[in-house]
């Protein structure tokens, strides 16, 4: 019997596609930019097993074109882009990434709440730009992290990392979530607040949530309008938890100060996009996740739940095991 057939939909790092290729017959779409859906409908129509990046969407059509499709694995915590009812009803497993970025993104949304506060992109474009003449008491003047107020919309595991950061600034932490979690408050010293009060007394608001339809556009000119005008909007979650335009009117007009990004909607953000042209909204590539310990990690992950899912096993981190009888996963959630 032949080795089973996958497709795996971008290059990922070598701790993952090293075991996929020992494993499985794979084909990887080597390209930087996503393999548009006639591809992926081509390539997996007669494949055992695909990993997948939050770029593809995995629905029911997809999964009907490829009967022999056993397990999706994919390459993110965030699995907004498949459809897991549909997999689960067909029988097909499907797994994320999840317990293994925790840190790293929230070393990445503090890294950008600090380099929003202190205006530290635009004080190195001001040097590029050879617009550097002189010390000036009035120059680029940002706001202090240490003691401010953080809120954080969100307190899942990301969400307490940050928390743990802020106390090494001495910074008072509240934070809403549709779950009161009294143990954490307790541990670290939070507080719990409604969303309105937490975006109406917070200096940072940092977006530690899943995208669901509860948490679509979470972030709109109402809040918007809650903020304090000096604020700064923090979000590493996912982009179309913000309404971007709502987030450029209250740029532009000054009801917040500034924001820093990491997801968009839409993703990517063309470079004459109006929020990527404001100096106050720095907006990155979505690389929170980006460091070479993590991104192998979550390879790693990927790997053993495409196998897992090969095998008949269940997904160390699956997202419907128990729809399909197969035991709960063995990694711990983000969210």
């Amino acid at each position: 019997m032949g080795k089973p057939k996958v497709f795996v939909t971008r290059v990922i790092p070598n701790d993952g596609l090293d075991q996929i290729r020992a494993f499985c017959d794979a084909t990887v779409w080597e390209d930087e930019l996503p393999p548009p859906r006639e591809v992926i409908l081509r390539e997996t129509r007669d494949a055992d097993g695909l990993v997948s990046l939050l770029t593809d969407k995995i629905d029911g059509e997809l999964m009907d074109a490829c009967p022999r499709l056993r397990v999706v694995s994919n390459y993110a915590v965030g699995f907004d882009n498949l459809d897991i009812p549909a997999g689960s009803s067909r029988g097909i497993l499907m797994g994320n990434t999840p317990g293994v970025l925790t840190e790293t993104t929230a070393d990445f949304a503090f890294a950008l709440l600090m380099a929003s506060a202190r205006r530290i992109v635009e004080g190195a474009d001001y040097v590029r730009a050879d617009r550097w003449k002189t010390w000036g008491p009035m120059l680029l003047m940002g706001h202090d992290v240490h003691h401010a107020t953080l809120g954080l919309v969100g307190l899942g595991r990301i969400g307490v990392e940050m928390a743990k950061r802020a106390r090494g600034f001495e910074m008072r932490v509240i934070y809403y979530d549709v779950i009161r979690h009294e143990d954490f408050e307790q541990e670290y010293g939070l507080t719990y607040a409604p969303l309105e009060d937490v975006l109406a007394q917070a200096d940072f608001v940092s977006v530690h949530t899943p995208l669901t339809p509860e948490t679509h556009h979470l972030m709109n000119r109402e809040r918007f309008a809650l903020m304090k005008p000096s604020a700064i909007l923090i979000n590493t979650s996912r982009g179309p938890v913000v309404d971007a335009d709502a987030l450029l009117e209250a740029l532009q007009s000054g009801q917040i100060a500034g924001a820093a990004l990491d997801v968009t909607e839409p993703e990517p953000l063309a470079a004459d996009s109006p929020l990527v042209q404001l100096p106050n909204c720095l907006v990155v590539p979505h690389i929170a996740s980006a460091s070479r310990v993590t991104r192998g990690k979550m390879a790693d992950i990927a790997a053993r739940n495409l196998i897992a899912g090969l095998t008949g096993e269940a997904l160390p981190a699956g997202l419907n095991n128990d729809a399909l009888g197969q035991g709960r996963s063995t990694l711990p959630r983000d969210w």
